[in-house]
């Protein structure tokens, strides 16, 4: 069972949210939560597997809840955005949110959001990475420099480029495997490897990484 925790001051957003992730078997919604403060308390009381958090939040941000989980083991943390205020996913992405979801993504992108965060996917759908990841490889994000300066791409196989690319443009471990005919866990050897060659801490840096080296283009 993958146990949820939806935080959002919208009462209205959290109902339709649980309604819909309740319809699937094998998900539940264990709490609510309409300030960040409760969000956390949640989190520490029941360990969800995923939490989806509002970055604007009353009492406590997105970002205030990010920060005080950070080096907390077991809760994924997907961030819901409307994208009116990019420069604080920037900063959710950099505090180790496992993903992005748009607060218009249809039911299946939710409940996909959720299955992928919980084993352990970076959420990076095509719609958020060329806005989102494209910007924060840039400019935006300068504290990431490491992640591409002095490390040419030769350090990964021509199959890890494969593999990076694809997972710069959003696709999942099971996706990339489809693609490529291989198996689901030959794709996540080659996207643990990458890490581990280019030191990047999750799935999200290896995105960043992709456009910062030009492997994978912001308009591609």
């Amino acid at each position: 069972m993958i146990t949820v925790v939806v935080a959002d001051d919208q009462a209205l957003l959290r109902g339709g949210v649980r309604i819909v992730l309740e319809s699937e078997p094998g998900i539940a919604v264990v709490g609510e939560a309409a300030d960040g403060r409760r969000a956390l308390d949640l989190v520490r009381a029941l360990r969800p597997a995923v939490l989806l958090l509002d970055v604007r939040m009353p009492v406590l941000d997105g970002l205030g809840v990010l920060a005080a989980l950070a080096g907390e083991p077991g809760t994924r943390v997907v961030v819901l955005t409307t994208f009116d205020l990019d420069e604080y996913v920037y900063a959710a992405l950099r505090a180790g949110a496992a993903g992005f979801l748009l607060k218009d993504a249809e039911p299946a992108e939710l409940l996909q959001a959720v299955r992928v965060a919980a084993r352990g996917d970076a959420l990076l759908a095509p719609a958020v990475t060329r806005r989102l990841i494209a910007t924060f490889a840039g400019a935006a994000a300068p504290s990431l420099a490491r992640i591409a300066d002095g490390r040419a791409l030769g350090v990964l196989t021509e199959r890890e480029r494969e593999v990076v690319a694809l997972a710069a443009h959003g696709l999942s471990n099971d996706e990339i495997a489809e693609r490529l005919h291989v198996s689901p866990a030959t794709a996540r050897t080659h996207i643990s490897r990458a890490m581990v060659k280019l030191d990047a801490r999750d799935r999200a840096q290896l995105v960043v990484f992709a456009y910062r080296s030009g492997l994978v283009r912001p308009d591609a």
